[in-house]
């Protein structure tokens, strides 16, 4: 009896060993600030399996995503709400998102208009950042729309420097 619990026991380990040498590490990341915010248990639950063709893979911190390997595409709720901002802001799938590309290839695009906030860094050497905010989009709508909106300039009020008057106005004169 003894020798068959030590096979049994190898085995198992055997097993195991190679079942974890399929996986991909887990990745690490560091959790927002707000991501204990409840609403990003409601983004978290609803993240897609895949993303622009790229798997999820486990993260070590709360309210994180991540997908392909090596990672492409990196999820953060709880990010800082961002307000008015000169940031240019892009729409997907009634989104609203700031893009930032300080860093390219890599772009960080933050959700704007919504609580919490969701941050969305995306390897563009491997893949797109509308696949992603687009396969992205279903999870992130889950978010509370805060009143806030992406204006372009045709919807802006243009100051004349002379008057102070805005630029749609008539002067009488």
């Amino acid at each position: 009896m003894r020798i068959s619990r030590v096979v049994v026991a190898a085995a198992a380990a055997a097993s195991l060993v190679a079942s974890l040498a399929g996986c991909s590490a887990i990745v690490p990341l560091q959790a927002a600030d707000d991501s204990n915010n409840p609403g990003c248990a409601d983004v978290i639950v609803r993240l897609p399996e895949d993303v622009a063709g790229q798997e999820r893979r486990e993260t070590n911190a709360q309210a994180t995503g991540a997908w392909g390997s090596p990672t492409t595409v990196l999820l953060y709720c709880g990010v800082e709400v961002p307000s008015a901002s000169t940031q240019r802001c892009i729409q997907i799938d009634g989104i609203y998102w700031l893009v930032d590309d300080s860093q390219k290839p890599s772009y960080v695009l933050r959700s704007y208009g919504r609580e919490p906030a969701i941050d969305v860094v995306v390897d563009t050497t491997q893949t797109g950042t509308t696949p992603a905010l687009m396969d992205l989009s279903r999870a992130v709508s889950w978010t509370t729309p805060n009143g806030h909106a992406c204006t372009d300039l045709d919807d802006a009020e243009i100051i004349d420097g002379d008057s102070g008057a805005g630029a749609g106005t008539e002067s009488g004169g």
